[in-house]
């Protein structure tokens, strides 16, 4: 595939080798009275990355998710915790299993960091795999795309995610113990969760922490059926469901299924606990961190509408070890001012268990990954970073139903960054080398799956400015090619997964996927108006899918790994307005609109791709209250890909309610809601099980959290 865009990547080259020319002794140039067009304070600031950058700099689609935001978002999962963030939809395998969809893209080409080191789970493996992730003990999550997500690998072809927590203390707290409770109870899933955190100063710069939390649930309660009613239909004329089934009581839990109420097999219970000790002074700062998550959960069946289709209920019994550790030292006035090193391991399992108890199949993982960064001192508006990551994994599954063999993952990057920042221009780019091989090395009982290496060498560069054309406004331009090598799970599957109900087929011979990508932002804010406007375009070649082909093997739908070449582009669209002041409470309006579109060359439409999306809402806001309506429109799906169903559209009301009883600076704050108020059976398309799980019906939660 050939682009114009490309030729734009030798000055990303040049503007990158550039950079690490710079004298030592080169002398600040700018200006005593030149005015600070990128000080936005520490409230925006966007941590994740080698450069710290405002929200307001960024080339290219970035959330942050904190406070009060993030206290009435979470969820059991990461993704429905984002799910309302533009640009951003949700696996939905169920309420414990659900992880972010960035526009459009899911899977192997988002990464999921804890504190900017991989999740080190296999949720990339499977939608019904949960990420080892713990969002109620996050203190802020960051979303982003564009050149600083090279810094992360080519699996973050689609974006990051970042959830950040104090499990390695950063500063020394001021009281002598600093305490961070989370408590949630919600309705759908009969819901109790609590967390809680310590930091505690242990005198000469060591500040000890340690966390803990807990969450049940039930099954969930939805707002309709289960099934479609194009399954409902199927179901009723076979002879899996009698006309009347409430008429006989020996019918199985899955022809009750189709009846409205809870979805069945979604209940959950897990706990984690946590410890870090970190020693903090003017020179910077080191520390080390354990954590244990223990997780059952269940996944909710694809249930059988036909005689000769398979079904299964599987719970899934996670646990995970994880070490961290972090380093960082300040170099001085040098040519670089500070080094930062980052390191994670984790021991992961999971076993898929029969209605009985008995294992099925068991996911064994253990993985590291190291990055060493280091960031130059800025001169004349000029300063990047570079450094060097390494990560390796050994995954196994084991058991009847494994899909995969056992492989092992080993990748090496290095990469940099850059920004020039010169009066009303920003200007920045990154390149990125990677070298990543993948050993496929089946059991002698395993003819079946590929046995053997595949090694590839991806680069991938990106280029972009931003200019403020008035004060508060900013027009931006990204421009960037990243190449990203096949996952051994598409490379190497072959086999029933029952966790997706699914006989899963990779494809050994996969090339390397190429994007070349171009991105447009528009940021301001005026007299009470805030407004952000993204829109994106991407030409992949080799592009990586999952083509349900029609065929059933062991009583499942086979999905085939194919390549082709494939066009995205889409938009995200938010604002707020201030309406007007009266006495003591502020009024406001706000909304967003997010849309992808997707299509394959000589395939059509790419699987899964969520629709167009309209949410809107008043709020009113004081010291002590902030009260707000929402409507979020999602139209209906009916660009579908081969063998794929479309999806209605639906429309759901939300009502919140936050008290601080101290005001704003209040160290407890209470949020009670209501999502799904007129509990309407809605499904997203972007969900393998969207026709057999809805989302949850009327949520009514209420959510506590204590900061002193």
């Amino acid at each position: 595939m050939n682009c114009p865009i490309d030729r734009f990547l030798v000055s990303a080259v040049a503007l990158a080798a550039a950079s690490l020319a710079l004298p030592a002794q080169a002398q600040d140039q700018t200006g005593g009275d030149e005015p600070d067009y990128h000080d936005h304070g520490d409230a925006e600031i966007v941590v994740t990355g080698m450069l710290r950058t405002s929200r307001q700099d960024a080339l290219s689609g970035v959330a942050v998710v904190s406070g009060e935001e993030l206290t009435a978002a979470i969820r059991p999962s990461i993704g429905d915790t984002l799910a309302r963030t533009p640009g951003v939809s949700a696996t939905s395998f169920g309420p414990s299993a659900s992880r972010p969809v960035l526009r459009g893209l899911q899977g192997e080409r988002v990464r999921v960091l804890s504190n900017g080191i991989g999740s080190i789970d296999v949720s990339n493996t499977s939608a019904d795999h949960a990420p080892a992730i713990n969002p109620a003990l996050a203190q802020r999550v960051e979303v982003l795309r564009g050149p600083q997500s090279l810094q992360y690998g080519s699996a973050a072809i689609g974006g990051v995610v970042n959830v950040i927590d104090k499990r390695i203390p950063e500063s020394v707290p001021d009281e002598p113990v600093h305490l961070s409770a989370l408590g949630t109870y919600g309705s759908a899933a009969d819901e109790r969760s609590g967390a809680g955190s310590l930091e505690l100063p242990l005198g000469d710069g060591w500040v000890g922490h340690i966390d803990a939390s807990y969450l049940k649930t039930s099954d969930l309660r939805i707002g309709g059926f289960a099934l479609t009613p194009e399954l409902r239909a199927e179901a009723l004329g076979s002879s899996l469901l009698p006309p009347d089934p409430l008429a006989d009581p020996e019918i199985d839990f899955a022809a009750n299924a189709v009846l409205a109420g809870r979805l069945p097999n979604t209940a959950a219970r897990n706990w984690s606990v946590g410890a870090g000790l970190a020693y903090i002074n003017d020179g910077g700062n080191i520390g080390v961190a354990y954590s244990h998550l223990d997780s059952l959960y269940g996944v909710p069946p694809r249930l059988a509408t036909e005689p000769g289709e398979g079904q299964e209920a599987p719970r899934l019994h996670m646990r995970q070890d994880r070490i961290d550790a972090r380093a960082e030292l300040e170099l001085g006035e040098g040519l670089f001012d500070k080094l930062s090193a980052r390191y994670a391991f984790g021991d992961y399992s999971h076993a898929e268990l029969e209605p009985d108890g008995a294992i099925g199949t068991t996911f064994l993982n253990q993985g590291m990954e190291a990055r060493l960064d280091i960031s130059q001192t800025e001169r004349g508006g000029w300063k990047g970073a570079s450094g060097i990551q390494f990560m390796n994994r050994d995954f196994n599954v084991i058991g009847d139903e494994a899909f995969l063999p056992r492989n092992f993952t080993e990748q090496f990057g290095v990469f940099t960054l850059q920004q020039v920042d010169s009066g009303p221009w920003l200007i920045e780019a990154g390149l990125r080398y990677e070298h990543s091989s993948l050993d496929s090395l089946p059991e002698a009982s395993q003819p079946q799956f590929f046995s053997g290496r595949r090694a590839f060498d991806a680069w991938s560069g990106a280029l972009g400015a931003a200019y403020d054309f008035a004060p508060g406004w900013k027009f931006g331009l990204n421009l960037s090619r990243v190449e990203r090598a096949p996952s051994a799970e598409e490379l190497f599957a072959n086999g029933p997964h029952h966790g997706t109900e699914s006989y899963e087929l990779g494809d050994p011979a996969l090339t390397k996927e190429r994007a070349v990508s171009v991105e447009a932002i528009l940021r301001g804010q005026h007299d009470g108006l805030t407004l952000d406007v993204s829109a994106y375009h991407s030409w992949f070649a080799n592009f990586v899918y999952d083509e349900r082909t029609g065929a059933i093997v062991d009583g499942l739908p086979v999905y085939q790994i194919r390549q082709g070449d494939a066009r995205l582009w889409g938009f995200e669209v938010q604002g707020s307005l201030e309406l007007a002041e009266s006495g003591l409470w502020t009024f406001s309006v706000d909304g967003l609109a997010d849309y992808v579109h997707a299509s394959i060359d000589g395939a059509g439409p790419a699987p899964r791709i969520p629709p167009l999306r309209f949410m809107g809402g008043l709020r009113a806001k004081s010291a002590k209250f902030d009260a707000g309506i929402e409507v979020e429109r999602v139209t209906a799906q009916r660009r579908t890909a081969a063998n794929e169903t479309e999806t209605p559209g639906y429309t759901m009301v939300n009502l919140e309610l936050a008290w601080r009883p101290s005001g704003n600076d209040s160290p407890i704050s209470l949020v009670l809601s209501a999502s799904n108020l007129f509990d309407v059976e809605a499904r997203r398309h972007a969900s393998f099980l969207k026709d057999y799980a809805p989302l949850a019906g009327r949520d009514i939660r209420l959510t506590v959290r204590l900061e002193i």
